[in-house]
């Protein structure tokens, strides 16, 4: 079993509540961290589960191991049955007796009134992750291929620029946000990025677009393990990318088209 220092154990506190003192990006996750004499227990992803609403965690795909050593155990569970569990839980509150509440999640994000930070941030945070987890997969081969390998070929001009895009935009997002490849209206792939719990389906976005890969670069994504080494983590990311999940995507999105 993994122990923490009670040095790192109290910087990661303090980062969380750096990071939590703003309600209003719903941060507001505690997170209590073992002492030195402690061992961490890793739980199950099938242990997490929602309070009572229409928006149910997505079911996590892999055992919170499964993506070690790019992703370690521990920081996959507190994400998943912490993090993502407060956004689906909030905004299974924000909807109930809405109209929202009978809507996919897809067109609440579509239909979004910016100036509602609540509902902004937490149904962005529950599509974010959930797509999150989707676009990763353990033993992934690294590589695109078929349909998606041609048009990333087409629009970026090889798989190494479009892997060298997307990693800046991921190290140079300020602050807390998401790195996206996208789809745009003419069919177009797209990297961009977002801040906090934004994505590419809202109406402020940048590039909108349909999303099929995305990366997470909020800090409580990679720092138990990376800490500051942001560039790390985004390098590391690539060895788990679930390229079959994104070659699907571009077809779904491909076909929506025509």
């Amino acid at each position: 079993m993994m122990k923490k220092s009670p040095i790192f154990a109290l910087s990661f506190a303090v980062l969380l509540a750096v990071s939590c003192n703003n309600k209003k990006l719903t941060e507001v996750v505690e997170v209590p961290l073992p002492t030195a004499e402690e061992k961490i227990t890793i739980g199950h992803p099938d242990d997490v589960k929602a309070d009572e609403g229409v928006f149910q965690v997505q079911k996590l795909p892999y055992s919170y191991d499964a993506l070690s050593p790019s992703i370690d155990a521990l920081t996959m569970e507190v994400h998943y049955s912490k993090h993502y569990l407060t956004y689906t839980n909030n905004l299974n509150r924000l909807v109930a007796g809405t109209e929202q509440e009978t809507l996919p999640i897809e067109e609440i994000l579509r239909k979004l009134d910016i100036s509602n930070a609540d509902l902004r941030n937490n149904a962005g945070g529950y599509y974010n992750h959930g797509f999150f987890w989707d676009s990763m997969a353990p033993k992934a081969d690294g590589v695109a291929k078929d349909t998606l390998a041609a048009a990333i070929n087409r629009d970026f001009g090889s798989f190494e620029n479009f892997k060298t895009q997307f990693a800046e935009a991921a190290e140079k997002q300020f602050g807390s946000g998401w790195a996206w490849l996208v789809t745009d209206k003419s069919g177009k792939l797209q990297v961009t990025s977002t801040q906090n719990q934004d994505n590419p389906l809202m109406p402020n976005a940048a590039i909108k677009g349909t999303p099929i890969l995305t990366l997470d670069v909020w800090e409580h994504a990679y720092y138990l393990n990376y800490q500051y080494r942001r560039k790390k983590y985004i390098d590391n990311f690539f060895k788990v990318i679930n390229w079959k999940k994104v070659g699907e995507r571009y077809q779904e999105a491909m076909m929506k088209k025509y």
